[in-house]
């Protein structure tokens, strides 16, 4: 059995608000048993190094932390910062092996854009991946929700050309589930026959068509996805908030 958690959403800027409901949130996360902490997407705000920076230090846990970028980040200083290697504006994709299970990490940032598509050199790649591991559960981790959410904004920016994705996973059984971001709401539905798992917002929460007040509330306390995998190979999702500590705007 594994056990981990799902954050997503930080747009860490340099500021004290968005900064401090990160920190609360890996706070909470270090005093659990977890096996991982994923990071799905827009970790950093504006893609500036300094933002990144920001990031290497709040995101520092007892845990494994693996993360993939999304729309709100650049490819050149997050590879850098978060992940030590050279700067390359190729996407960044990596696989993890944590508990037994295989985590892909996949980029699904188009730079310059706000919508997700996950190029063909990330799709062999992961067809790859997934097929050296057959005998692991796998975990399909990335920012853009592939499917429609009934969030009028957020699906405007969705993962597109998401029947490329349905095929790859077609082919490869041991896939548990999708999980993503993006959406700065919990949302639970299928893609490709599979749960597809959409974490909740850090810095912010969406509002539901037919909520008062702006699409985005920053009032909602943050909030993180946890998932445990049983030997039986079912999975089990909880969502919580993070509450206590201060959200004032920097």
């Amino acid at each position: 059995m594994i056990t981990f958690a799902q954050l997503s959403d930080t747009h860490l800027d340099g500021g004290q608000r968005a900064g401090e409901r990160a920190r609360r949130v890996m706070r909470h996360l270090d005093g659990l048993p977890l096996d991982a902490v994923l990071v799905t997407g827009d970790i950093a705000d504006h893609g500036a190094p300094a933002e990144y920076e920001e990031a290497r230090e709040v995101l520092r846990s007892p845990h494994p932390v693996l993360t993939c970028p999304g729309n709100h980040d650049r490819r050149e200083p997050f590879r850098k910062a978060l992940l030590g290697e050279e700067r390359s504006g190729a996407p960044v994709d990596r696989v993890h092996e944590v508990g037994g299970a295989v985590f892909a990490m996949c980029d699904s940032s188009v730079p310059g854009e706000d919508h997700g598509f996950l190029a063909d050199d990330t799709l062999e790649w992961l067809d790859g991946v997934l097929g050296e591991r057959r005998e692991a559960p796998a975990f399909v981790c990335f920012h853009h929700p592939p499917v429609t959410l009934g969030v009028p904004y957020v699906d405007g920016i969705r993962l597109f050309g998401a029947e490329r994705l349905a095929a790859v996973l077609d082919r490869h059984p041991q896939v548990v589930a999708v999980l993503c971001g993006h959406a700065h709401t919990a949302a639970a539905t299928t893609f490709a026959g599979r749960p597809l798992l959409v974490a909740p917002g850090v810095v912010s929460t969406i509002r539901l068509p037919g909520q008062d007040g702006p699409i985005a509330d920053y009032e909602a306390p943050p909030g993180v996805a946890f998932h445990t995998l049983d030997d039986e190979r079912r999975l089990t999702t909880h969502y919580r908030a993070v509450t206590g500590g201060s959200s004032t705007s920097a």
